[in-house]
């Protein structure tokens, strides 16, 4: 018996050690992974030393002594912290992720392929001057350089190893191809179309009219093309690839005469999604030439949106209709062919066979019209549509960002900074700007369609001639303010013109209550510092809930004949309207906005069309002031009217929150639901991954309407956000004020993985010098050969 317990504990003490050994063995692969940032490393490149200094937030200065060591310094950083995510986002934008991460990406990949956004970069490079194509030659060159040592040396992040692959040469396609996935992210209304299509089809009239914001009423023809040729929608688009509705953005720029230092000062928080590792890259770049810092895209050269030593600017989204969904009639003896001006007009047709991990390649073809891309089950597998949908889009086109990009980083002026913009063309951005020399600016930038017939609300037939684009509102003409009386110029994708405006940019603007807040506080103000822009950015007023809120509880009063919600709606009425984390009102009322457009909709719509339809609060909105207003409405009068609607999507919520929560209304908080993740791609592989590669949920308060943005998935997960929190003070642009969450690095063991977290949660900015001189941090010197 004592001779079997020492057997068992014998082998019990070599498995402990055996695990032991493991650990400490990943544990060593694992930090000799991590990017060398301290004393000197030869890169094959450079003309001359390059030197990099990451401050205590980890951020890379490089300083270089041309502009072509510059980039190369600069590719070669980048690909220290985030090759693995740099590798990942070409993949994704050029259809090729089931090559390293097996099946579960072929469909993903067939949709990018469709979407031809690889293409539409290799079209791009063509037009770009000498200049630029030189930038990218040498951001390239640093990358390569670097995947080179990572090889030779075995540095290559674990993620490669993880998933059996090396990364290929980096080449100037791909880091256009990164910025058309941008332009994708934030660019698109495909969607919103396809839904409207879907619902004059299946939808009696009336209940179809009030899914649009503004019903076109007088394009009866377009109307009766979408009734008369049904394309099929439900059960053909995946709505897991589609970008987040809420991809906006605040952004605001003060004038001197409301500050206190007497110069201006300017804030912006690109809203995108929260993960790890962030999408930004933040960076600050010198050479003799330009003096520069901000943050930009991994696998990009330049600063996309920052400031220098002259001037600052950001960025939101316009939210143009920059798509147009085209019914296509194809050949029944040839479905490459396709009806236009009465004749069979043959399409492009591309042959994209798509690699898949552990098989055989798969055989792809991307069909391609006049107007576009066929995007709608372009295998044409279980049946012969008698229509389809093409896409035309802006940045299919050939487009020069980067070359803005370069010219904005070395601008001094409005002027200047004006011009290069003309480059900017997709995805459109309201861009604001601020000087030294005082100005404050605004323009709504990039290439918004001229249509010959229709204005971008629903797709329209293929067929004919008459509904061709027919050019770009002109550069000139495009929305802007430079100076105004106000003495502020505000956006958060809230409308951006009025009726007197003479062109279309849409009708689908965001909830405007960030923006309202904004103004508000603007307004409301003088002698603004810079905390006080930071402040603001940090904001959680409920602007929504002033708005409704009251109306809503009148309704649940009428019919909780028994006094059952007494308790949550006194804690309701006594709520400051603040999206805090620690109350529990919050928790109600987003819970119960979030319930009100399922409880109406979702049962009149197959599950997959319900997912994609964008703008529910939008619809929501707009039947809550129909019923409260006693005007007419056919899903109100369906269902039973507002009051029913209202209190039934009430219960429902509350008492979704019960069962998670416990009955007990006192103890609810909404942090403990609305919770921070910066989620790496590899976590949802296995739960261990997740473990190791995750941050801690973090309690956080806003929401998706607040100027803290925090939105969140129907777990409470938040996950898209303030990707970026920016504040400059024109009166010292030596400094700038930054956050990036979850932090600098894409390795786990680097002490800048999640290091901006809590900062993130609790709004706890970071300075970034720009004059050389960083007072702690880590000197790397890039040695040329």
């Amino acid at each position: 018996m004592r001779k079997g317990w020492k057997i068992t504990a014998w082998i019990l003490g070599i498995i402990v050690v055996l695990g032991v050994i493991v650990v400490i063995g990943l544990n060593m692969y694992l930090s000799s992974t991590k990017a060398i940032i301290e004393g000197e490393l030869a890169m094959e490149v450079l003309d001359s030393d390059v030197k990099v200094v990451r401050d205590t937030n980890g951020v890379p200065h490089i300083t270089a002594q041309s502009d072509a060591d510059l980039y190369r310094a600069q590719g070669f950083v980048q690909a220290q912290d985030r090759l693995f995510q740099m590798d990942l986002a070409r993949r994704q934008a050029s259809g090729r992720l089931a090559e390293v991460v097996g099946e579960s990406a072929v469909d993903t990949d067939k949709f990018f392929l469709t979407f031809s956004l690889r293409d539409a970069a290799e079209k791009s490079y063509d037009g770009y001057s000498e200049e630029a194509k030189e930038v990218l030659k040498w951001y390239a060159e640093g990358v390569n350089d670097f995947i080179e040592f990572a090889k030779e040396e075995n540095k290559l992040s674990y993620e490669f190893k993880l998933l059996g692959y090396e990364p290929e040469e980096w080449t100037s396609t791909d880091s256009l191809a990164i910025g058309k996935y941008m332009a994708y992210d934030l660019g698109g209304n495909w969607s919103t179309l396809a839904i409207r299509h879907w619902a004059l089809s299946e939808l009696d009239e009336e209940k179809a009219k009030e899914l649009f914001i503004t019903y076109p009423e007088n394009a009866q023809s377009i109307i009766e093309a979408n009734i008369d040729k049904p394309v099929n929608v439900s059960g053909y688009f995946d709505s897991s690839v589609l970008p987040n509705e809420f991809n906006g953005s605040n952004n605001w720029v003060v004038s001197g005469e409301k500050t206190a230092s007497g110069l201006p000062l300017l804030a912006d928080d690109p809203h995108l999604g929260l993960s790890t590792p962030s999408i930004w890259y933040q960076m600050h770049l010198k050479s003799p030439e330009q003096n520069v810092s901000g943050v930009i895209f991994a696998g990009i050269p330049g600063i996309i949106l920052g400031h220098n030593e002259e001037v600052a600017w950001g960025v939101t989204n316009v939210g143009p209709d920059v798509q147009d969904l085209y019914i296509e009639t194809p050949n029944p003896d040839d479905r490459t062919q396709f009806l236009y001006e009465g004749e069979w007009e043959q399409a492009e047709v591309r042959n994209s066979p798509i690699k898949v991990k552990g098989q055989d390649d798969l055989p792809f073809e991307v069909v391609v019209t006049r107007h576009g891309p066929i995007i709608s089950d372009v295998l044409f597998k279980d049946e012969k549509a008698s229509a389809l949908f093409s896409m035309q889009w802006t940045a299919l086109e050939p487009t020069l960002e980067l070359q803005a990009i370069l010219k904005m980083n070395k601008s001094s002026s409005w002027e200047e900074f004006e011009i290069a913009l003309e480059d900017f063309h997709a995805p459109a951005q309201n861009f604001v700007f601020a000087a030294k020399d005082g100005t404050i600016a605004y323009k709504a930038n990039g290439k918004i369609p001229l249509r010959k017939t229709g204005d971008g609300q629903l797709p329209v037939p293929g067929d004919s001639a008459d509904y061709d684009w027919e050019g770009f509102v002109p550069y000139d003409e495009l929305p802007i303010v430079v100076n105004p009386e106000e003495g502020f110029i505000a956006t958060a994708n809230n409308e951006v013109v009025d009726d007197s405006y003479p062109y279309h940019i849409t009708d689908f603007w965001a909830q405007s209550y960030r923006y309202e807040r904004i103004a508000e506080v603007l307004e409301s103000k003088s002698d603004i510092t810079k905390e006080d822009m930071m402040n603001l950015q940090m904001d959680q007023t409920n602007l929504y809930a002033k708005e409704f809120l009251t109306q809503m509880l009148g309704s649940v009063e009428k019919l909780d004949a028994k006094g059952e919600y007494k308790e949550i709606l006194s804690l309701l009425k006594q709520w400051d309207q603040v999206d805090d984390k620690d109350q529990a009102a919050p928790l109600v009322f987003h819970k119960w906005m979030k319930e009100l457009p399922q409880t109406l909709l979702e049962e009149e719509m197959p599950e997959d069309v319900y997912s994609m339809l964008p703008g529910k609060g939008n619809i929501s909105d707009q039947l809550l002031r129909k019923g409260y207003n006693n005007e007419q409405s056919a899903w109100l009068e369906s269902y039973g009217g507002v009051d029913k609607w209202v209190y039934e999507s009430f219960v429902e919520a509350t008492e979704e929150i019960s069962e998670e929560f416990g009955s007990n209304e006192k103890k609810w908080k909404w942090g403990d639901y609305h919770q921070l993740t910066f989620d790496h791609p590899l976590g949802g592989a296995s739960p261990i991954l997740a473990y190791l590669l995750n941050p801690d949920p973090v309690p956080i308060g806003g929401s998706n309407i607040t100027v803290q943005a925090a939105g969140f998935g129907e777990d409470g997960r938040v996950d898209h956000g303030a990707s970026w929190r920016f504040v400059a003070d024109l009166a010292n642009l030596n400094e700038g004020y930054h956050i990036v969450g979850p932090g600098q690095s894409g390795h786990m063991k680097s002490e800048w993985y999640h290091s901006q977290v809590d900062d993130w949660a609790e709004g706890n900015y970071h300075t970034t010098v720009i004059d050389g001189n960083v007072e702690e941090g880590y000197e790397l010197l890039l040695k040329a050969n």
